[in-house]
């Protein structure tokens, strides 16, 4: 069993207000946003137990809720971000975190320190993807494994060289996020990816041929959403959500677990 290697940082209970949802980050607890929220606990649900007993790092730890639920299982956490209001949130919210703020292209963290780090809906978010995979690699134990998840490219922002999230520097496919993690050194043992289950397929005949559209639109509008659709956004479980590698263009998110040699 390893050994944590960042002190916990002390509880700052004066920030105990949920952060602001922006659109760069996903939060608990808002039932307009529940449809987002799921489908990134899905990754977290699935790949938990490979924090079982792991000293953890999660890079981009964000709102800190997938922080908290390795914690559970892991013999440490810890959260790094460099928004100075997400780290505070995460160190009055989980305490359980070891929570530091830094840089994701120089992560604060001495050489092959970690057995896991996590980084979820992040590396789109970033200007150098190689350096911060780099970072990644120095960081970890021989061994250790880098779980992945970033938006499918292809069906993310379709037909596009840009991305359409403002905050997204880049989006990547599956064949160059293979490749990615490859160029930075690791070795890609799975790619999959997050789909629709039977429900959410439902939903999507539902509201006109994409539930996720028919949310856009109403976020777009400005007004109170219809009572229907946030009825149907806020019953969403991780279970209407597939993790599978079949038809990997077509997932909505990829998922991948590299391993530094």
């Amino acid at each position: 069993m390893s050994e944590a290697v960042i002190p916990a940082a002390p509880a700052t209970p004066d920030v105990l207000e949920p952060l602001p949802l922006t659109g760069e980050r996903t939060v608990p607890g808002i039932a307009e946003e529940n449809y987002w929220f799921r489908r990134h606990e899905i990754v977290y649900d699935r790949l938990l137990s490979r924090c079982a007993d792991k000293v953890v790092l999660e890079a981009g730890s964000g709102e800190g809720y997938g922080a908290n639920m390795i914690a559970e299982i892991a013999t440490a956490v810890i959260g790094l971000d460099y928004d100075r209001g997400a780290a505070a949130h995460v160190r009055a919210r989980y305490p359980r975190v070891q929570m530091i703020r830094g840089n994701l292209a120089a992560l604060p963290l001495p050489d092959d320190t970690v057995d896991t780090v996590v980084n979820f809906q992040v590396i789109e978010h970033l200007w150098d993807q190689v350096q911060f995979l780099r970072e990644c690699l120095r960081v970890l134990r021989p061994g250790g494994e880098l779980l992945i998840s970033t938006p499918n490219r292809i069906t993310f922002s379709p037909g596009r060289d840009t991305p359409l999230n403002p905050f997204h520097t880049r989006e990547l496919n599956a064949a160059e996020l293979t490749g990615l993690l490859e160029e930075a050194g690791f070795r890609v043992e799975l790619m999959t990816g997050v789909h629709h289950g039977p429900s959410l397929r439902a939903l999507d005949d539902k509201h006109g041929g994409s539930f996720i559209d028919a949310q856009i639109e109403r976020a777009l509008a400005g007004e109170p959403w219809p009572a229907e659709l946030t009825t149907d956004v806020a019953g969403i479980t991780v279970d209407d959500f597939a993790l599978t590698p079949a038809d990997i263009d077509a997932s909505l998110d990829l998922v991948a677990r590299a391993v530094k040699p």
